[in-house]
């Protein structure tokens, strides 16, 4: 019997949809086929690979109504929100509009002696391992660039939104992108390992738990296969003296609470300095207190369930953690709280670092906010955890978030904002949240190897 993958909606439980699993034989036919169509596709002129791409986004763009309802069906986003067309258009047409200048050989020398260049070239065969969270925006962070410098794609997304995949490769072959050239396959954790392993591939991008990008490197081990890695976050806020109290609230609290608390960039502690402190706690909690938890396919709903019942359980768990070690929750429970995928946002003060709940990535509507004395005090809080993605600093003083950016341990420094990703900027990590370069041209160059010629002119 063969092996099947089950989407279990969390709206109410039900199996949304199921799909078998690539059996090893097919999945190493696919990557075969992947490798046999990459030269022809690296061939063809970078503008027109770019404009098939753009073409495929655009063929996703046309169903954008549909999009938001199988994307509240699958992972319980509210369907007032309309979806993720519109960070999906814009990295793609931001990569697209770079692609020839991030590509272009750098010229050392062409003389009467001597043509001296690198020129970036496709790796090969590039390996998508996309999360559920924001399942068509972290996609086509990797896939599009990928596509427009050469490489052909093979794309592995989430049991929870295993048909963003499907929907990926109708549009885009429906664009006129080769069917091998961009491939959509569901497999399992031994088979993907076997394709990394095998050398199957040659670049892995995983966007995922931190146990998964683990995984990830053991499986490329000795193959010098390069792996890129999104992996878990535990991002911060500090809100300093001089900030802007409304704004910081507003959108702090959004950044903590928006899909969710599913945001690889969401915020999931607060530090602010004691002279706001229980003003930003106040307009924090009114602020919470207004949303509606409720069926995602209702437009009234500002807050979905979790995308599974696990995941909700992992943030109880660390509630009730910290509950029972001392801190305050805010928000009394919600009635459409159902003890399992419907969660009630939660705000805790009287947090400490010895708490889960501030130091282990929830991915949940929960955030824990603490006061602080001084510009010291907060960053040596910020920077005591394991991982580092982004960082938001709230304050007037532009060069003082300047200054106080260049010691956070961290991939994005943010000042008065948050919770977004910026095309145009290198996404990146350190520590435990893994390492890689995506979108900006950096993301190109990671997509690409430099080859260079040395070339003596008779």
């Amino acid at each position: 019997m063969a092996q099947t993958v089950k989407c279990i909606s969390p709206i109410d439980g039900s199996v949304y949809l199921e799909r078998p699993v690539a059996t090893r034989e097919a999945a190493m036919g696919a990557a075969d086929r992947a490798r046999a169509a990459q030269a022809a596709w690296a061939a063809r002129p970078l503008a027109e690979r770019v404009t098939l791409v753009l073409a495929a986004v655009a063929e996703v763009g046309k169903t954008t109504d549909r999009m938001a309802v199988e994307l509240a069906y699958q992972m319980g986003r509210p369907v007032r929100y309309g979806g993720e067309f519109g960070g999906f258009n814009e990295r793609a047409t931001y990569m697209a509009g770079i692609a020839e200048s991030a590509l272009a050989p750098l010229v050392v020398e062409d003389s009467d002696a001597f043509l001296r260049k690198i020129e970036r070239e496709p790796f090969g065969v590039v390996l998508v391992v996309a999360p559920w969270n924001y399942p068509y925006m972290t996609a086509i962070n990797t896939v599009a660039p990928a596509l427009m410098a050469g490489n052909t794609v093979i794309l592995k997304h989430a049991a929870q939104t295993l048909q963003v995949g499907e929907r990926m490769a109708e549009a885009f072959h429906a664009a006129g992108i080769p069917e091998d050239v961009f491939q959509n396959i569901v497999l399992d954790h031994d088979t993907t390992a076997e394709l990394i392993s095998g050398r199957k591939v040659n670049f892995v991008n995983f966007t995922g738990s931190v146990r998964g990008g683990q995984a990830m490197e053991r499986a490329a081990a000795g193959t010098f296969i390069p792996v890129s890695t999104e992996l878990g976050g535990k991002d911060p806020g500090y809100v300093r003296a001089d900030a802007d109290l409304e704004a910081a609230v507003e959108t702090l609290i959004d950044g903590a609470m928006f899909n969710s608390g599913q945001c690889c960039c969401g915020i999931e502690r607060i530090y602010v300095h004691a002279s706001l402190f229980n003003a930003f706690v106040d307009k924090a909690v009114a602020l919470v207190n207004s949303y509606k938890l409720g069926n995602p396919l209702d437009s009234e709903t500002t807050i979905g369930p979790m995308a599974n019942v696990r995941f909700a359980r992992v943030a109880r768990d660390q509630i009730e953690d910290a509950i029972a070690k001392g801190a305050t929750a805010h928000i009394e429970r919600f009635p459409q709280d159902d003890g399992g995928a419907y969660l009630t946002p939660q705000i805790l003060t009287n947090v400490t670092h010895d708490m889960e709940i501030m130091r282990e990535e929830t991915f949940g509507p929960v955030v824990g906010i603490m006061p602080v004395a001084d510009d010291e005090e907060a960053i040596a809080l910020m920077n005591d955890c394991q991982f580092g993605l982004t960082a938001s600093i709230w304050t007037r003083d532009t060069a003082r978030a300047d200054e106080i950016g260049k010691r956070l341990e961290t991939g994005t420094v943010f000042m008065n904002r948050c919770d977004y990703l910026d095309p145009a900027l290198c996404w990146t990590g350190c520590k435990d949240t893994g390492r890689g370069a995506g979108l900006s041209v950096l993301g190109f160059h990671a997509l690409t190897r430099p080859k260079s010629y040395h070339l003596k002119k008779a």
